[in-house]
């Protein structure tokens, strides 16, 4: 994640200095507290949560449990990881709904930091688990304030209500007042309050937001809070929690490129939850916010079960199950991987999914270099192709790629890689599919994914023996050659990076460039 970038690399960078060491000592612990400092201080968090943050993995990090730990560095990871989650939140929080609809949300904030477009963005939200969602336009203080949530509430396929043109006109304490009993009558079991915002804090702002919380008694008062204000994010928390107060916070542009020390400071100062993390321009990119997880990508440790739910609702169970039965009879055609693309095009940017991976945080430039837009060319080609030649490549001859190429404005080349790469997609899903082990170009064949209980075939050598139990006859390659035996087949680490886990190599990256788009 961009916002929290520079102080997941400080801190992965002192992390592989302790694993260097066997034993840690007081010195090695003061160091590494020391860093940590600079860290989150560099990153902007409130000097008064680094204080508390450091002296409590200092205590914990000089005591029994790291001592007697067989691993000491693994261990001290695991303490930051398991404060950084405290101070973010510790449990994860949902939104709470009325026992008795509809349920009230009223938003309140500084102007930019982004409460018509996360009101967008909860409405859609809201749309996908069965809710009927009423966008009510409270702000008529800035200029097209109304006008912007109309757009927005248009792209999310939601109601708005909106009496009152804005731009200074207009009593938003009786609109929003107007807004609830309206949902009510027309059985709109949720109601989202946009409130006016200001550059600054000012009292003409906290009292209107203050009158209007009176009026409408809402179920949610949510904050949002631009990630990107640093330091000023505690004096501002601070100052909407004595004025209005509110009952839990939305961090907004976590995917910018600032240094994100509110998302570390605001849930420990004002002690409210944060429920929502926005992560994007589009509408689609709300996540819940989870403490945990967000703590792990702070790490470098990855975010699987975020990128799982993501796939989840993207793919459909019964396509995948028609494709794993295309796959094992050797049907998939480019149509079946042109679906796929679609598919994976719905769960947002190949380099965010790729960045909640273990370890990806090594591979920064890499990823950076990742270009998204590879995906829509590989989708021009195949579109250019007739119904056909997209289930028989074998019909592509030189004149139909030249009519490919041109339709498409790519080059025959490109084309040529395409037919390529999907062979090469094909021939490794079909054999993953069979339960063999694929043998991807650039990373050879993937430990542990072979047929379980399937017989190793030896293949016939010299007097009879098998070429998989020949030995070296020097004693120090066959020495190594043994290790190599005993540590075969073994997993290596933690599946999020605290044990041996590595990261992937600059080839594994560039072959999933190349399955996607060109190399």
């Amino acid at each position: 994640m961009a916002t929290f970038g520079t102080l997941s690399d400080r801190l992965t960078e002192t992390f592989r200095n302790l694993r260097t060491k066997g034993k840690l000592t007081a010195a090695d612990v003061d160091g590494t507290v020391r860093e940590i400092r600079r860290a989150l201080l560099d990153a902007d968090v409130a000097l008064v949560v680094v204080k508390e943050f450091t002296a409590k993995v200092r205590e914990r990090a000089l005591g029994d449990e790291v001592n007697k730990a067989l691993n000491p560095a693994q261990q001290v990871v695991q303490i930051v990881n398991e404060e950084l989650v405290k101070i973010l939140g510790g449990e994860q929080r949902r939104l709470r709904f009325a026992k008795t609809a509809p349920t009230v949300i009223m938003l309140a904030g500084l102007q930019g930091s982004g409460k018509t477009t996360f009101a967008g963005k909860l409405a859609k939200q809201l749309e996908g688990e069965g809710h009927t969602p009423l966008l009510v336009a409270a702000d008529l203080q800035r200029p097209n304030a109304v006008n912007q949530l109309q757009v927005v509430a248009e792209q999310a396929g939601a109601t708005v209500f909106a009496p009152e043109p804005g731009n200074g006109v207009g009593d938003p304490v009786k609109v929003s007042r107007d807004g609830v009993e309206h949902a009510r009558r027309q059985q709109h079991d949720v109601v989202i309050i946009d409130t006016a915002g200001r550059l600054g804090v000012d009292a003409e702002l906290m009292k209107q937001a203050a009158d209007i919380r009176k009026a409408v008694d809402p179920d949610e008062v949510l904050f949002v809070i631009d990630a990107m204000i640093g330091q000023d994010a505690v004096n501002t928390a601070k100052a909407f929690q004595e004025g209005v107060d509110f009952t839990g916070v939305v961090l907004s542009k976590l995917d910018g490129d600032a240094r994100g020390g509110a998302a570390l400071s605001v849930a420990s100062v004002t002690g409210r939850p944060i429920i929502f993390a926005s992560t994007g321009e589009r509408l689609e990119d709300l996540e819940p916010f989870h403490p945990d997880r967000m703590a792990s990508r702070i790490l470098d440790l990855g975010d699987i079960l975020t990128l799982i739910e993501q796939a989840q609702q993207a793919f459909d169970e019964e396509e995948a199950t028609k494709m794993a039965e295309k796959l094992a009879t050797e049907a998939f055609t480019l149509e079946d991987f042109l679906d796929q693309l679609q598919q994976m095009k719905k769960m947002g940017s190949m380099k965010k999914m790729l960045g909640m991976l273990p370890g990806m945080g090594q591979m920064k430039q890499q990823l950076e270099d990742f270009d998204d837009r590879e995906i829509d060319r590989t989708e021009a080609i195949i579109r250019s192709m007739t119904p056909s030649e997209r289930r028989n490549p074998k019909l592509l001859n030189g004149s139909r790629r030249l009519r490919i190429a041109r339709g498409s404005g790519m080059t025959v080349t490109d084309v040529n890689q395409l037919v390529q790469r999907f062979e090469q997609a094909a021939k490794m899903m079909k054999t993953v599919a069979r339960g063999g082990t694929p043998n991807i170009p650039g990373m050879g064949p993937v430990p542990g994914m072979g047929r379980p209980g399937a017989s190793t075939k030896r293949s016939k050598g010299k007097k009879g023996k098998s070429s998989g139990a020949s030995r070296s006859g020097n004693p120090a390659k066959r020495a190594a050659e043994n290790a190599g035996l005993a540590t075969s087949g073994q997993p290596t680490g933690s599946g999020f990076g605290l044990g041996g886990q590595k990261a992937p190599t600059e080839a594994d990256l560039a072959e999933l460039q190349k399955l996607f788009g060109k190399g």
